[in-house]
């Protein structure tokens, strides 16, 4: 087991090199070789509105008429032990990890993207096990009761549930339970955890039901389609052939076989919502990583997105390394694979 944990972290510290190199390829690599100027790629660090004075100024502190290798080993030095830009006659640290610095507020990415995770995680892990208690138990219920009313019933909610995008389900229970019941908080009412815990409970109700109303929808679909495939296998049979329990038979042998491909597809989920769950947070007024990002686009903050990039990448690399470590666990096989 040690061995295999120790292979996925191997593979997952390599694979977060590629996605530095594929992001860098990406802000950097590419514009150059469609004919982007230093100076043209200068103007989206400093703002829209930015003097010609200005942009000189910003391709000269980012070094950005370099070699794109060069560059490229200023980026990771920068990650991996920070960097100092010049502000004028003042120098600004970016400790490290150095995801960019902000020219829009003069101040370095990684802080900026820290104070906005704590709303981002509690939408995220609140929605996530909504979905996934919901979801999955809906699944099971609806594979043994195949063809009755409550599995027809639960498989139209679900199809909704797929079927409505996610800034539809929010405007509506912000409209009914908000704004015309008065039940629940409106947008723009998150308050932090440590601050008021009721607060912060109340104001992420809307925002969890919305999110676990859509991934609900799907985990119930999946884990319905897994169950009815595995309840005809044959153990399944031998199982209650040896006298088992029916929920014995249900969760310890139906059920563990369907868990793995819903991991795989849960860590994919988590991973991409802390990195930002845009849709939902620019609904909601949240103000997490997504909604960073969403403003920062508008604003032409390019450290910023390309902070958020990295960001996303490294939680989204994180999750498949818990899923592969969890793979192990509900499945033996995998660890002799």
């Amino acid at each position: 087991m040690v061995a295999f944990i120790v292979r996925r972290v191997i593979a997952a510290v390599l694979m977060l090199a590629v996605v530095s190199m594929a992001t860098f390829a990406i802000f950097f690599l590419i514009p150059r070789a469609l004919g982007q100027t230093p100076e043209g790629m200068a103007s989206r660090y400093v703002g829209r509105d930015a003097t010609p004075e200005a942009i000189q100024g910003a391709v000269k502190r980012l070094h950005l008429d370099d070699p794109l290798l060069v560059q490229y080993g200023r980026f990771v030095k920068g990650i991996v032990a920070g960097e100092d830009y010049s502000l004028g006659p003042k120098k600004a640290e970016c400790p490290a990890p150095c995801f960019g610095f902000s020219f829009n507020n003069n101040q370095p990415v990684w802080p900026t993207l820290l104070d906005r995770l704590p709303a981002t995680l509690s939408l995220a892990f609140g929605a996530a096990v909504l979905w996934l208690v919901t979801g999955v138990s809906i699944g099971v219920i609806s594979a043994l009761k195949r063809g009755t009313a409550l599995d027809r019933a639960a498989m139209t909610i679900a199809l909704a549930g797929v079927s409505l995008p996610i800034y539809f389900t929010g405007l509506v229970s912000l409209s009914v339970f908000a704004y015309t019941l008065g039940i629940f908080p409106g947008g723009g009412s998150y308050t932090p955890i440590t601050q008021d815990p009721v607060m912060w409970f109340q104001a992420l109700v809307l925002p969890w039901i919305t999110l676990a109303f859509l991934y609900a929808a799907l985990y119930a679909r999946l884990t319905r389609a897994g169950m009815l495939e595995t309840m005809g296998e044959d153990y399944i049979r031998t199982a209650r052939a040896k006298g088992l329990r029916e929920r014995t038979v249900v969760t310890k042998h139906a059920l563990r076989a369907t868990l793995t491909p819903i991991l795989t597809i849960f860590g994919l989920d988590l991973g991409l919502l802390l990195g930002g769950a845009v849709l939902t947070e620019s609904t909601f007024s949240i103000q997490g990583v997504g909604k960073l990002v969403i403003d920062a686009i508008r604003g032409n903050d390019l450290p910023v997105v390309l902070g958020v990039t990295l960001f996303a990448a490294f939680f989204i690399v994180l999750a498949n390394l818990i899923v592969d470590i969890l793979y192990a666990v509900v499945d033996p096989r995998v660890r002799l694979s």
